[in-house]
């Protein structure tokens, strides 16, 4: 069993990290966030082509996290792989006991950094966990029985609980639990109001752990770009106005992210903290948000 599902069932308060394998061949820079979150969180989230932007293989960066000791979700995302291909990479993650999953759709690839390749989309998030489940029921999409073996993964999705339409976030979160998500983590949380109306109205009912998503603001300047260029999100004037009169950004950035943890702590059953390359400061966020170590460490940071 996962150190993430065991902590699920045991209901801990949950925390997640987010990473990004490397744009190249070198993934020192990965491993290095990554195992300096020594202690500190259950699993660490790879991202698969976030933003459809160019970067190692989830599957291939997983693994390198799960040889170094450190316990892995590993991102999928429809995008780019047909039902062959997502099927492939699935029972190849069994295979290499990368059982954490998270479910996605995928950004747009006009988002990204090769604006001019194909999209594939043979699913969506909702189908994929659909698929996820029949392979861990033995069949595969056109159900016919694996003649070498179930799959024992472990699936999630994403919500972002501040889409305006309300009956929409409702209908996608409800067909996500049927799906079979056992956990969720949310998009980046400026609106914690908005945050705790879903958690009482909508996620209550259904019995799954939610993760707010915590997102370390450097600078009023990447603020304001979140604010540009994150549909949904709108990071409040007042923090920008803080982030930019304070003496290091940076470290107003950390003390900005321990108060949304510390809200999320009221709200929910855990956090999903985004860092972009500065992953090393995490624990300083959680130190700050008076959370404690683990009991089950991952590897020292080196």
């Amino acid at each position: 069993m996962s150190r993430l599902r065991r902590a699920i069932e045991q209901n801990e308060f949950l925390i997640t990290a987010e990473v990004m394998p490397p744009k190249g061949g070198d993934p020192s820079h990965m491993l290095k966030m990554a195992q300096c979150l020594q202690g500190r969180v259950h699993s660490v989230n790879v991202t698969d082509g976030s933003r459809a932007v160019l970067r190692m293989s989830s599957l291939a960066a997983s693994l390198i996290l799960k040889q170094a000791g450190i316990e892995p979700i590993y991102q999928v995302a429809c995008r780019d792989r047909n039902v062959i291909g997502l099927q492939a990479d699935l029972m190849g993650a069994h295979a290499l006991g990368l059982t954490n999953v998270l479910a996605l759709t995928g950004d747009p690839v006009k988002a990204g950094d090769h604006p001019r390749a194909r999209s594939v989309f043979d699913l969506e998030s909702v189908r994929l966990l659909k698929l996820i489940h029949k392979l861990n029921d033995g069949f595969d999409y056109n159900d016919k029985k694996l003649t070498d073996g179930h799959l024992d993964l472990f699936p999630g999705a994403a919500v972002d609980p501040q889409i305006h339409s309300w009956k929409s976030l409702q209908r996608r979160f409800e067909h996500k639990v049927e799906a079979g998500a056992q956990f969720f983590q949310s998009q980046l949380i400026s609106d914690f109001h908005c945050l705790d109306r879903f958690m009482t109205e909508i996620a209550a009912p259904l019995n799954r752990p939610v993760l707010a998503g915590i997102f370390l603001l450097k600078s009023a300047k990447n603020a304001n770009f979140i604010n540009r260029c994150v549909p949904g999100v709108q990071i409040a004037q007042s923090t920008i106005d803080r982030l930019a009169a304070a003496a290091d950004p940076l470290q107003e950035g950390v003390k900005i992210a321990a108060e949304q943890v510390k809200l999320a702590q009221g709200l929910c059953h855990g956090v999903h903290l985004m860092a972009v390359r500065r992953e090393d400061l995490i624990p300083q966020i959680l130190d700050q948000a008076a959370i404690a170590p683990i009991q089950d460490p991952i590897p020292a940071c080196v």
